[in-house]
């Protein structure tokens, strides 16, 4: 390509920015915090399985029920995706973006799952 050509259609050349570095102390923190929000949710899943089980062996229709508890989790992650794909976000480090999705993804179901943690014991 001429270089005059390039220049008319996006402007002068520059050097691309160099590409962040990732840092292991963020990998470990993120992969912290992932793994108590994925263990929440576990935890909370198989709650709320053993619930519905005996609610289908009572005889109660728990169709409703099933598919509200199967939304929170699809909207927890379709808001994650959203936020992941922000461009502020995009430019950041793998594992730095990791760390802010799972600070955004952790406090619910942590809170949930201790509350009913002690609701139950």
């Amino acid at each position: 390509m001429n270089p005059s050509t390039y220049a008319a259609l996006y402007g002068p050349w520059q050097r691309a920015k160099p590409a962040p570095k990732e840092r292991p102390a963020v990998a470990v923190l993120a992969a912290l915090l992932w793994a108590v929000t994925t263990l929440s949710f576990v935890w909370l899943g198989g709650l709320f399985s053993i619930a519905l089980l005996w609610g289908a062996a009572a005889g109660q229709p728990v169709g409703g029920l099933l598919l509200r508890l199967l939304l929170v989790p699809v909207g927890a992650a379709a808001v994650l995706t959203a936020v992941g794909f922000v461009p502020a976000v995009r430019r950041l480090a793998v594992s730095s973006r990791l760390l802010l999705l799972g600070a955004l993804a952790c406090p619910a179901p942590t809170t949930l799952a201790i509350m009913v943690w002690l609701r139950t014991a």
